[in-house]
């Protein structure tokens, strides 16, 4: 029963993960306008490292043993740096909705990556219903008429895999540390470079970046960078790995819906029945999936 509930608990901060991730890709986009893609990536980790070296003193953390250090050198390699850089220089080259056809792939990377790494077993259905779901967001994108950038493309498949290895990785590691000290530590990791970089890259003049790219800078770093993995590794080392990771699949269109709500942009009916596809994805998903033990 207990360990029941562990997993819908996982459920819940996975889903709310994946609200706050929603608004990453447009806010880099808004951001790499202005900035430079390498210097969004080091701002962003910079921000995020100082307010979880904040935390960490405020809540007087221990620090990770020896044994941790390849795992917290791997998120902080994926996940600090590697997706949010690749990223930003895809975003130079290809839309924030180009961008949707690389997401759909992202819950099944995390789910390969949560076999060779967290030790999980999905059943066999279990893939079937990744696959599909994945096919679907990646249909869905081409519909709307996107425009390859082969550079772009490859881009964003590299992130893809790199951040589907972070996922996997942390959310193992959060087992043991827990969701928002593994982040937190990654980030402190990574804190030390970032900082001299973002100095270093900083514009010489700050007077003439517009509000939009201040405020997707802000977003990128306090929510993409920190805020979202708390819940998202709580959820992924609780309800499982491959599981929850499946949840990205809605990732897109939270991003549609939101446009549609304070844009007022329409919502067209192949995206309300490609949507109710994706839930019903979802929930064969974790349906035939094997979280590991809690």
């Amino acid at each position: 029963m207990k360990n029941k509930e562990n997993i819908t608990k996982g459920w819940i901060n996975g889903f709310l993960g994946v609200v706050i991730f929603s608004g990453s890709l447009p806010a880099t986009r808004v951001a790499v306008l202005e900035f430079s893609p390498l210097f969004v990536t080091v701002a962003r980790a910079s921000i995020a490292g100082l307010l979880a070296f904040a935390l960490l003193w405020l809540f007087k953390e221990k620090r990770p043993v020896r044994s941790h250090a390849a795992s917290l050198i791997v998120v902080a390699l994926s996940v600090v740096v590697g997706f949010p850089l690749l990223t930003a220089l895809a975003l130079q080259q290809v839309s924030s909705a180009h961008s949707i056809v690389f997401l759909g792939l992202l819950p099944l990377a995390t789910a390969v990556f949560g076999v060779l790494r967290g030790g999980e077993r999905p059943r066999p259905a279990f893939w079937l219903f990744s696959i599909i779901g994945s096919m679907l967001v990646v249909g869905f994108a081409f519909s709307q008429g996107v425009s390859a950038s082969i550079n772009g493309d490859i881009l964003m498949l590299a992130a893809v895999i790199v951040c589907g290895l972070g996922y996997a990785e942390g959310a193992k590691l959060s087992r043991e540390l827990g969701g928002w000290q593994v982040i937190c530590w990654a980030l402190v990791l990574s804190l030390p470079l970032m900082l001299v970089i973002s100095i270093w890259l900083m514009p010489s003049s700050l007077t003439d970046i517009t509000l939009p790219a201040w405020i997707g800078l802000a977003y990128v770093s306090v929510f993409s960078m920190l805020i979202g993995f708390i819940f998202w590794y709580r959820g992924l080392a609780m309800g499982g790995i491959a599981s929850v990771g499946q949840l990205q699949l809605l990732q897109p269109f939270f991003g549609l819906a939101l446009a549609a709500y304070l844009l007022r942009e329409p919502v067209s009916p192949l995206m309300l029945v490609t949507t109710l596809g994706i839930i019903l994805c979802v929930a064969g998903s974790r349906r035939y999936a094997k979280p590991s033990a809690q």
